[in-house]
């Protein structure tokens, strides 16, 4: 099982002194919370895609290209990629070059993203957001895996005898994550590729997450994948800690009471009854976090909330530290026990690779 973080790169005002960072330290925060995420031992670093303050990571692909050059064995993700006002094309073009400079240590989830004016920045009507979804992965489907793609459909020109360069790393294009928060439409859309389905399982109740992922399990199933404990499933969750809880919920209640997304809503404690934001100790974390098994079952990736709301840099290291020492080594371990037999691990390029080369030979001596 994988464990990370990802980052929706905001840029907002510490409630607690009132400073707020500039766009550039911001954007090396990310960048050091990417590089402490595999020293501490994690798996995954993913960052978001946005196009308006108060965020700024408007480029994934080049501060995932920079951190891969920093790196050795980090999964470099996003935490979201715009399927909808992105070109196919460029998304086909930039992730496989990305995948060739990380050495296949790359993979993307795609979403439409939760802001509206997006879509006519970008040229597109926000109306039309489930068939931009679907069209324009049905075309970076198809770029990924035809060497030469004639094709047409109804939000961009026709394409005829395209390549698109370079093609995927070995031939095996970056696994996709489709990632939804509240779309029966895109976990179906993740069914019928059999590709990957992420949760962010920050805003909702345990109910809704265990229906749209048991939804995306049987239609998996449905369109002939495997079973459905073999689907790939992902999940987010925030987590603030301390040693002791009563000082964690001290130390976060002004972040939580202030922060653009929570603030004037329900209280922390209510927040934290209601959805998988954990602030306490790290024994309640991987309490918290084991018990996400019993809402979607076995699954293959955890990723963490921990850089938001202001908080600053060196708390949010200190969060890693505790992440990568008290909290994943545990998680791991608890998560191995009673997994079944049959459930796939994450897919990875070496993994994917090793799985294509055994087909191959099989067909051939067929």
């Amino acid at each position: 099982m994988q464990f990370g973080i990802f980052s929706v790169g905001d840029v907002t005002p510490d409630p607690t002194t009132g400073r707020t960072p500039s766009e550039a330290e911001r954007i090396q925060a990310m960048v050091a919370i990417a590089l402490k995420t595999e020293e501490v031992g994690l798996d995954v670093f993913a960052t978001g895609e946005h196009h308006n303050p108060p965020f700024v990571p408007s480029s994934p692909t080049t501060m995932l290209g920079y951190i891969a050059a920093r790196t050795e064995r980090l999964i470099l993700s996003t935490a979201t990629t715009l399927i909808t006002t992105n070109d196919p094309v460029k998304i086909a073009e930039d992730y496989a070059m990305l995948q060739h400079l990380a050495g296949g240590r790359l993979d993307l989830m795609l979403g439409r993203g939760n802001m509206g004016p997006v879509y006519p920045w970008f040229g597109q009507d926000i109306r039309n957001g489930i068939p931009l979804a679907y069209e324009n992965y049905a075309l970076l489907h198809r770029l990924w895996r035809e060497d030469v793609v004639d094709w047409e459909g109804k939000f961009r020109t026709p394409l005829v005898g395209f390549t698109s360069t370079p093609r995927p790393l070995d031939g095996v294009p970056p696994f996709v994550w489709h990632g939804s928060i509240r779309s029966p439409e895109i976990a179906e859309q993740a069914a019928y590729y059999g590709d990957g389905f992420f949760h962010n399982n920050i805003f909702w109740p345990a109910e809704h997450v265990r229906r749209i992922v048991a939804l995306y399990r049987r239609r998996f199933e449905h369109h002939g994948h495997g079973p459905a404990d073999q689907a790939i499933v992902g999940l987010g969750g925030q987590t603030y800690m301390r040693k002791n809880s009563q000082d964690a919920v001290r130390e976060f209640r002004p972040y939580f009471d202030h922060a653009p997304v929570y603030g004037g809503g329900p209280s922390l404690e209510e927040y934290m009854e209601q959805t998988p934001l954990t602030v306490g100790s790290p024994q309640q974390v991987i309490d918290r976090t084991l018990a996400f098994r019993e809402v979607v079952g076995d699954y293959q990736r955890q990723l963490f909330l921990v850089d938001h709301a202001g908080l600053p840099l060196d708390t949010v290291l200190e969060q890693l530290d505790m992440l990568g020492e008290l909290v994943v080594p545990v998680l791991r371990r608890e998560f191995a026990t009673n997994r079944l037999p049959n459930v796939p691990e994450a897919p990875v390029h070496p993994r994917v690779l090793a799985a294509q080369a055994a087909r191959a030979a099989a067909t051939a001596r067929a």
